[in-house]
């Protein structure tokens, strides 16, 4: 079984963080990811960062911007994870845009991602029927999990297509905007939250986009499996350095 399916089957509510390769500085990737799952994260996104980042607001766009003047490419990325699974367990995946995977080669980078342990793959430019005519083969054959998303504005028939074609979870965007921290959920969100929920899907939905606290967390993970927390992280990081990592993750699981 996947690592996805087996943390997702896990009885409590999972925190995902995202992280940009290559941010703060070139070489951070794997101290990153081996102090979060320290500190008990139970996912983790790793970002793949491209110049021309649609779906992401000012601050995950800055580390993309920052990794790349930094040389983070593909290629680097799979050199520095190569042997990631002789210290890490959990479930890690890939989020970045097409078109680094298309000039990398499609296969190519499922099959490298197969090799260092990678579980599956982010990628909000590829559309859903896109991915299930030509690419859902490959990604099987390589043993990857592709993550949809789908936002307030997704039709009810487009989410049970998507839940059809999907085998792990279902990213749900949290507002129509690009990402970045908000104050908190208003009532049209939670009632979005509930509509999902309500709806009973066969892939459960770990919510993303405005979650930065523990107030945040608990009220997206009341509706959903859990929660993926990507600007507020970066922020820690671009003001603390990778030494207080630990320090940020108690503060979304226990109240300060």
């Amino acid at each position: 079984m996947n690592r996805i399916n087996q943390k997702l089957n896990e009885d409590h509510k999972l925190l995902s963080i995202y992280f940009t390769a290559g941010y703060p500085n070139i070489n951070d990737t794997v101290s990153i990811i081996e102090n979060l799952e320290k500190s008990g994260v139970d996912l983790l996104e790793i970002g793949l960062p491209f110049s021309d980042p649609l779906a992401d607001g000012p601050t995950i766009q800055a580390s993309s911007t920052k990794a790349l003047q930094n040389g983070m490419t593909s290629a680097l990325l799979f050199e520095q994870l190569k042997d990631i699974r002789k210290t890490v367990s959990i479930p890690l995946i890939i989020m970045g845009y097409f078109n680094p995977m298309l000039q990398y080669g499609v296969e190519a980078f499922c099959k490298k991602c197969q090799e260092i342990g990678i579980d599956g793959l982010i990628i909000p430019d590829l559309p859903v029927d896109v991915y299930h005519s030509e690419y859902k083969s490959t990604f099987e054959k390589y043993g990857l999990i592709n993550v949809f998303l789908i936002t307030p504005q997704t039709s009810e028939e487009r989410i049970r297509y998507i839940d059809s074609v999907s085998n792990g979870f279902i990213y749900m965007v949290s507002s129509a905007s690009v990402t970045g921290s908000s104050s908190g959920f208003g009532d049209e969100q939670t009632s979005y939250f509930k509509r999902i929920a309500d709806m009973s899907l066969k892939n459960p939905q770990i919510i993303g986009f405005g979650i930065s606290n523990h107030e945040t967390f608990t009220q997206a993970t009341r509706y959903s499996k859990g929660a993926i927390i990507g600007s507020a992280f970066i922020k820690h990081l671009t003001e603390k350095g990778t030494e207080h990592i630990n320090d940020f993750v108690m503060s979304i699981r226990c109240k300060s």
